[in-house]
């Protein structure tokens, strides 16, 4: 602007818009050079204005420059934003134009505006392209109109004028359709990746959908078919719910009949029983001192156990304890089994008193098996062999009560507590009151007789019995199987069965025998503890069979036990002809043992 002349209008445009403009002072001077005498004046003329505008430019540069770097953008926020120079020839001159001076065509004719227009619409990709392209074209065009206006009269001035409005209203107005045609691309181009986006979106959510019906359809079916399968089970439980509550209430007819039944014997043989002699109770006061402390012996499941005499005959009187209701019907019980069956190994009833329910047994000196496996009172103990011929007699005695006739008894409480021992160490099976009649179909493990409540002692009942209440006679195979255990190791039944089968996995058997016997043959004692352990299966059909595996067993066992303890006796007696006679014993029990000992020889 500062160097053009002062009838020149100057105009700087950037990115389609006209920030500033200089408008002409001055029409062009009127007076045009000749064609052909002046052109070297014009060429001379030129060459100073060219180096006039050198320097002006290099002024320009400058101050280009420190504007620059007085902003952070380059240029000041209220002046100008680009500076547009026009292209300057080799050595930094600007280029002559080429047209003549005397041409009175526009600088923009239609020809040319139509070819600007074209260039226009083919740089809209590239604004800066297209800003350069106009910025110099209009200063190619401001050069010519400057060169051919001076040569124009005063008239042609304000036609060059209204010329140059009108293209500066058609450029305006190309910018801004421009404009609007760059911001509809972008908008259109926004929403077109919208539109795809969310067709994207559409499909994926289709996709979705489509795989989550197929999965619901999929859990529905499957749904269905376990519905199907637990009606079905439901069907079949709710059949066997019935079929097992007929059988159900069919025993329990059967039973509240049997019940009845034996009711009725067992009254008519309380009172007009003559199996067995009664007593009157003013007859048991008297032996036993009127049930005197000192001689009490023990004390049962439903009453204590008093000694006495009868006839000159030592007895164990068992009362039953006021208020008992239970110990009434093991009375009756008990009265009825031993007053019917007789055995070497079951205690012997000698008489009873039924109006207070009072029974009279044999006298067993030595206590029951449970007091002498304890060492109670400081008793010695108990021989293996003797141990082993016990066990023998407990399971003959046992398989009687399984065969006997018409229907099996069951004991129900067999534990070492019920095992009593006589002077001679013979064991007697004791306290029956539990047991009960099994009809012969129901004796067997296939079949059983449920029972409404499961009796006996805590560790020697039947653990299938106990949960399911079906009553066999292999109850009281697990019964024998821990007492058996009991005889080898003399230690409680609480886990006893686990503890041995531990020691026989890890090869420490021996350590698990009673200490208190030193010279116990191993093998065998081994061999008893394997059967024992087969005895206290927890599943019914898992035990063995009483008659054709245990009592042979045991019976064989004994048979050893027996051998070895003549074969000791017979070497004894041989070495004491040059040795000293044996110590005498020194308590009535030893000596008990002593005579039992010289019985077994014989």
């Amino acid at each position: 602007m500062k160097i053009a002349p002062d009838f020149c209008s100057v105009y700087v445009i950037t990115k389609g818009k006209i920030l500033s403009s200089k408008k002409a002072q001055r029409m062009p001077p009127s007076s045009a050079p000749q064609k052909t005498p002046s052109m070297p004046a014009v060429s001379s003329r030129s060459q100073q204005d060219n180096a006039e505008l050198d320097s002006d430019g290099v002024r320009a540069q400058t101050r280009k420059r420190e504007c620059r770097s007085t902003e952070p953008g380059g240029f000041p926020s209220d002046k100008v934003h680009d500076l547009i120079r026009e292209p300057q020839h080799e050595g930094g001159r600007k280029p002559i134009s080429n047209f003549s001076m005397e041409s009175t065509d526009p600088p923009f004719s239609a020809g040319r505006l139509s070819t600007f227009r074209y260039s226009t619409s083919d740089a809209s990709q590239n604004t800066g392209t297209f800003a350069l392209a106009i910025m110099d074209s209009s200063a190619q065009g401001l050069d010519k109109s400057i060169a051919s206006a001076s040569s124009l009269n005063e008239s042609n001035a304000d036609f060059l004028e209204a010329e140059m409005r009108r293209l500066r209203l058609e450029l305006k107005q190309t910018m801004a359709m421009y404009s609007t045609a760059c911001k509809e691309a972008l908008s259109a181009k926004k929403k077109a990746t919208g539109l795809n986006q969310w067709k994207v979106d559409e499909v994926r959510k289709f996709e979705e959908t489509k795989l989550a019906g197929e999965a619901a359809l999929a859990m529905a079916e499957l749904e269905k078919a376990k519905c199907r399968v637990a009606i079905e089970a439901a069907e079949k439980s709710q059949k066997l719910a019935e079929m097992e509550a007929r059988k159900r209430k069919q025993a329990e007819m059967k039973a509240e009949r049997e019940t009845g039944e034996k009711n009725r014997a067992l009254n008519a043989l309380a009172h007009n029983d003559v199996r067995y002699r009664r007593y009157t109770i003013e007859e048991i006061e008297e032996a036993t001192d009127k049930f005197s402390p000192s001689n009490k012996i023990g004390e049962g499941g439903y009453g204590p156990v008093y000694k006495g005499k009868l006839d000159h005959t030592p007895v164990a009187i068992k009362a039953l304890r006021p208020g008992a209701a239970q110990g009434k019907k093991q009375f009756q019980q008990e009265v009825e089994v031993l007053s019917t069956i007789r055995h070497p190994h079951m205690v012997l009833l000698l008489g009873a008193c039924p109006e207070y329910g009072v029974l009279i047994y044999e006298c067993m000196d030595n206590g029951s098996l449970e007091d002498r496996l304890l060492q109670k009172d400081n008793t010695p103990p108990i021989p293996w062999s003797t141990r082993f011929k016990i066990a023998a007699e407990i399971a003959t005695a046992l398989l009687f009560l399984h065969q006997t006739k018409p229907e099996p008894l069951v004991h129900r409480d067999l534990k070492p507590a019920n095992i009593l021992l006589d002077r001679n160490y013979v064991s007697k099976i004791s306290d029956v009151g539990l047991a009960r009649l099994v009809p012969p179909s129901i004796a067997d493990s296939v079949t059983q007789y449920h029972m409404t409540s499961a009796a006996g002692t805590f560790c020697y009942i039947d653990p299938e019995y106990q949960q399911t209440g079906m009553l066999t006679t292999r109850s009281d195979i697990y019964s024998m199987g821990i007492m058996l255990l009991q005889i080898i190791t003399a230690k409680p039944p609480m886990g006893l069965a686990h503890q041995v089968g531990r020691a026989i996995e890890r090869g420490g058997f021996s350590d698990m025998l009673d200490h208190t016997v030193s010279d116990w043959p191993v093998e065998e004692a081994l061999r008893f503890a394997i059967l024992a352990l087969k005895c206290a299966e927890l599943r019914k059909r898992d035990r063995p069979s009483l008659a054709t595996v245990i009592v042979p067993e045991l019976n064989r066992l004994r048979d050893f036990g027996m051998n070895s303890e003549q074969q000791q006796s017979r070497g004894v007696s041989s070495r004491g002809r040059s040795c000293s006679p044996l110590p005498q014993p020194t308590s009535p029990l030893q000596a008990r043992m002593s005579n039992a000992t010289q019985v077994g020889q014989y």
